[in-house]
């Protein structure tokens, strides 16, 4: 066991250091890393997934506006209506047009329009750097069966068609050719007009532009990671920017159009190359939303998701993605953690060394304290404790010495004034006790002068109840005179009463005091099948308890009612209610009652309730005071609870 006030002084600043920085590393380490990886993350993948899904929208939605837009332009619609042959005329400015808008949709970017039949008539010459297309790739354009496609057929008849991503044979397969110029989506848009001037619009052909996919990658590109050959820390990054990188699956949530790693092209999510089908489950599910934790790579990753808009909204699904290294989420905190426990161990040491310093300097004074303390416990009041310093040790060893020669001066007084507040307590519960005999003494001398007075026929009957009464209440002050008397010595030994009995006999003494009040008294009698209501007590005492209980009902009702009392025998116990149909009791003053000298009366010394308990409880029952509730009415009950105690059969 630890004893020593410095040794405690070293052990109490380790915990108040020590204890504050693990927990709070490990706070750190545990929730604000995972509320890092699971609030600022997913605001920051949910964010960037949404603003790419978001830009890729509104590629689609501009080459969509420019294809239509190009339907309109009257030149096309000449040319592809073959005027008499005056096609050939508008040619020149469509071949222009088409030019223009190749090099404003990028690289390898085709735009050209067909007749009805599928045949090409007229397409762009040069490409997205403003050199021209070389001979192979126009013959391809031309040699083309266009109305074989399916999406010919939508646009003839409905008017558009979308043509979704797909590999095309119109780019050289050559190795300074990226794979990403390969592939192509595009918009095919009916062109309407007149074969003559008199006759009406009908359709003659589709202008299409085909956007290449370097688009759409480039926008992924610009997400992805420029990842760090030279690492400093084993960490992967400071900075969850460092890893962020991006994707794009089709509609079915499957399969792989873009991506950083460009052989990933085609490739199933759920199949055996990538191998997340949590992944695509998650992306069906939902419009947007988070990934389910996964490893690619080797790398534990998050990522989130948002879908493009659908066909329906004018789109093609596309669902774009958004990922990050798990180790450059958690990179910063490992770090401020570390700094922590590097910080924690410097402080603990300082605060170590500087405890001690003090806790030596501090610690003798209180030994001198301690020791004179002993001096003054054992009676030598003349003690005086060595003063050093101004600090509070040294107040506290003027106050010690202070209180000492207080001591010393006022002990005779403190004697005398405990002798004299004890007997003070004394006359008041004496007095208290005198004065609830006196009040059907009083009572009964007024019953019994008003009968003289009045004549009455019943005044033998009166004159013998009342001097009854009177004989026995003085009785009663004679043994509360014997009861104070010996509680000065000693307590009489207890004995078995009845204590239906008893409180019979309290309820005849108040009858008629509560009969000038209006006030009923009603005795609930025993149960026949119950047990006798024998309890061990004083019976004196215990009928003192019971007339304080049935004297505080009659005071509290001032416009009459009516008190009731019963007595149970059940469970080893004997419960003793009084209830009244007064007022009740208020709130503020319900846990103040049993308090010595508390009373809610003008007159009174406020002991009655205080006795009460004093003489329950010193016999092992308890009492207890409150309103009524439920059933019970209105008013107080007075509950008292005492062992019950089993006669033997003589």
């Amino acid at each position: 066991m630890v004893r020593r006030i410095s040794t405690k002084w070293v052990l109490a600043v380790l915990a108040v250091v020590v204890l504050p920085f693990l927990g709070f590393a490990w706070y750190v380490d545990a929730f604000v890393s995972q509320r890092f990886s699971d609030d600022v993350v997913r605001y920051h993948l949910l964010g960037h997934a949404a603003e790419l899904a978001e830009r890729l929208d509104r590629v689609v939605e501009e080459h969509r506006r420019d294809v239509r837009v190009l339907a309109k332009v009257q030149d096309l619609s000449l040319s592809l209506a073959d005027r008499e042959g005056d096609a050939v005329l508008f040619e020149d400015a469509v071949v222009t047009l088409f030019d223009a808008q190749v090099r404003e949709a990028g690289a390898g970017a085709f735009v050209f329009a067909v007749d009805t039949e599928g045949e090409l008539v007229v397409s762009n010459r040069l490409g997205g750097g403003g050199t021209a297309l070389d001979p192979w790739t126009l013959g391809e354009l031309e040699r083309r069966d266009w109305g074989s496609e399916a999406w010919f057929r939508e646009a003839m008849e409905t008017g558009s068609a979308s043509l979704d991503v797909f590999r095309s044979d119109l780019v050289h397969e050559s190795a300074d050719v990226p794979l990403e110029a390969r592939y192509h989506f595009g918009f095919a848009e009916r062109v309407d007009g007149r074969r003559e001037s008199w006759a009406p619009e009908e359709p003659v052909g589709l202008v299409v532009n085909l956007v290449p996919w370097t688009i759409v990658q480039s926008e992924i590109s610009g997400y992805g990671v420029i990842r760090r050959r030279d690492r400093v820390s084993e960490f992967a990054s400071d900075n969850i920017y460092d890893s962020t990188y991006a994707w794009v699956w089709a509609d079915d949530a499957d399969t792989i159009l873009a991506h950083p790693k460009r052989e990933l092209y085609g490739e199933r999510v759920s199949g055996e190359v990538v191998a997340l089908p949590r992944m695509v489950a998650a992306a069906s599910e939902k419009e947007w939303g988070m990934y389910p934790d996964y490893e690619f790579a080797g790398m534990a990753k998050k990522g989130a998701f948002r879908h493009c808009r659908s066909r329906d909204e004018g789109g093609y699904g596309w669902v774009v993605g958004v990922g990050v290294d798990l180790p450059d989420i958690n990179g910063p905190i490992h770090e401020i953690t570390s700094t922590i426990a590097k910080a924690s161990a410097l402080v603990l040491l300082v605060a170590v060394l500087v405890t001690i310093v003090v806790a030596r300097r501090t610690t003798r004074p209180v030994q001198d304290l301690e020791a004179f303390t002993r001096r003054v416990a054992s009676g030598d009041l003349d003690a005086q404790v060595p003063v050093r310093g101004h600090d509070e040790l040294a107040d506290l060893a003027r106050s010690f010495n202070r209180m000492t020669r207080e001591l010393k001066e006022n002990r005779e007084e403190l004697v005398k004034a405990e002798k004299n507040a004890a007997w003070r307590e004394m006359a008041r519960q004496v007095a208290h006790e005198i004065k609830n005999p006196l009040t059907p003494i009083q009572l009964s001398a007024s019953l019994l002068r008003r009968a003289h007075s009045e004549e009455s026929p019943e005044f033998d009957a009166i004159l013998e109840r009342t001097t009854d009464v009177i004989d026995r209440q003085v009785r009663n002050m004679r043994d509360i005179a014997k009861d104070f008397y010996r509680f000065a010595g000693e307590h009489r030994a207890p004995v078995p009463v009845d204590a239906a009995e008893i409180l019979r006999e309290v309820f005849d003494l108040n009858a008629a005091w509560a009969e000038t009040e209006s006030i009923a008294l009603l005795l609930e009698p025993l149960a026949s099948d119950a047990p006798p209501a024998i309890v061990e007590a004083d019976p004196d005492e215990l009928r003192r308890a019971f007339v304080n209980l049935v004297s505080n009902a009659i005071e509290a009702m001032e416009g009459g009612g009516t008190i009731r009392g019963s007595v149970e025998a059940a469970a080893g116990r004997v419960v003793i209610t009084v209830a009244d149909t007064g007022k009740g009791i208020p709130d503020e003053v319900l846990e103040r009652l049993f308090e010595p000298y508390f009373t809610t009366r003008s007159s009174g010394t406020g002991l009655g309730l205080a006795i009460v308990r004093r003489i329950i409880e010193d016999r092992g029952g308890e009492v207890s005071l409150e309103n009524a509730r439920g059933d019970e009415g209105t008013g107080a009950v007075a509950r008292i609870s005492l062992p019950l105690i089993q006669r033997t059969q003589g």
